[in-house]
């Protein structure tokens, strides 16, 4: 009971009271901007030759409206946007009328998912092995050659990065498709031969993902690692004549990964924003690509659902790694 009301209850009012005022925003940021989503869309049906007879004009405004949940009052459109909220409907796309926004997301999704995630935790199991060791063996030559690697990669903007390897691996040696999630005209279905297409696809967003993100994870833990060794009970662990890599293991490498962990559940809840521009320069068809296609065209509606689904993602991550960080730091107490 004490863990309940200790330490659970506060965090999930501080995450339902972020999430609130995050959705709140994502409500009301959309009706402060200057244009008019509706006069829009009946301009957009006017220039692809849509005859709107006058008799039917205001019936047409009225049913876009309930279409997009903008009837009534302010307050009344904010009580609608948290019943459809709760109801997971965003209603249908501006921009791919009569589309809902939740078909979209749920299309887009799991391209960037797998892609992220997968290549997130890569480089963070890399970097972070790699930098407890040259933390550690700072004085060792390969820890020169990977800083070396690692000035050149780390301030790098990551379209650079992604241009050089697709111009490098996709035009100059055309090893890997120049864009794309899959073949064109390819069959959804499950074969060794359609999964090897698709991580043929996927390889060099994958690459120029993990290249930087590899080398990020590894300058950070390689400074913590060289902060933990100098503290005493390292020094204490070393005169006891306990052996070097079980010093490395539990006494180093173990205590530098707190922040990493953190830095871990923060980079998972952000990768929507991370596949923004992996997306665009490879063409990849995942939230990305879909997030770009609605701030270009104006798409309010799947705006909102994207915004939405980012913020519950990273409040999420950050709730529960507050809850299990007591299993990773015995300084923390669940009370």
């Amino acid at each position: 009971m004490s863990f309940v009301r200790r330490y659970l209850l506060p965090r999930l009012i501080t995450y339902f009271l972020v999430v609130f005022v995050g959705l709140t925003i994502v409500f009301f940021l959309p009706r402060f901007l200057p244009s008019d989503p509706i006069q829009a869309y009946i301009d957009r049906l006017i220039t692809q030759g849509g005859n709107l007879n006058p008799e039917y004009f205001d019936k047409l405004v009225e049913t876009i409206k309930e279409l997009y949940g903008l009837q009534g009052s302010l307050w009344d459109q904010y009580v609608n946007f948290w019943k459809r909220l709760l109801k997971g409907d965003f209603g249908p796309s501006y921009f791919q009328f009569p589309t809902p926004v939740m078909k979209l997301i749920r299309q887009s999704l799991p391209w960037t998912a797998w892609l992220l995630f997968v290549t997130t935790v890569i480089s963070w199991i890399i970097g972070n092995i790699l930098g407890g060791l040259a933390g550690y063996f700072s004085d060792r030559k390969w820890v020169k050659i990977l800083d070396g690697i690692a000035m050149v990669i780390r301030p790098m903007p990551y379209y650079i990065l992604a241009l050089g390897l697709l111009i490098l691996l996709a035009y100059i040696l055309p090893i890997f498709p120049i864009g794309g999630g899959f073949a064109i005209g390819m069959q959804f279905t499950f074969s060794w031969e359609n999964l090897l297409i698709l991580l043929k696809h996927a390889f060099l967003p994958a690459l120029s993902l993990v290249l930087i993100g590899v080398f990020s994870w590894f300058q950070a833990m390689k400074l913590v690692v060289q902060s933990v060794k100098t503290e005493d009970y390292v020094k204490y662990a070393k005169m006891g004549g306990i052996e070097e890599r079980r010093i490395v293991r539990r006494y180093v490498i173990r205590n530098a990964m707190l922040p990493q962990i953190t830095g871990l559940a923060l980079s998972l809840g952000q990768i929507f924003g991370g596949a923004l521009i992996t997306e665009i320069v490879f063409s990849y068809p995942g939230i990305g690509s879909l997030l770009y296609n609605a701030i270009f065209t104006g798409d309010y509606n799947l705006l909102m659902g994207i915004s939405t689904l980012s913020i519950l993602l990273v409040t999420t991550s950050i709730l529960v790694i507050d809850l299990l960080y007591p299993l990773f730091d015995p300084r923390v107490r669940y009370r």
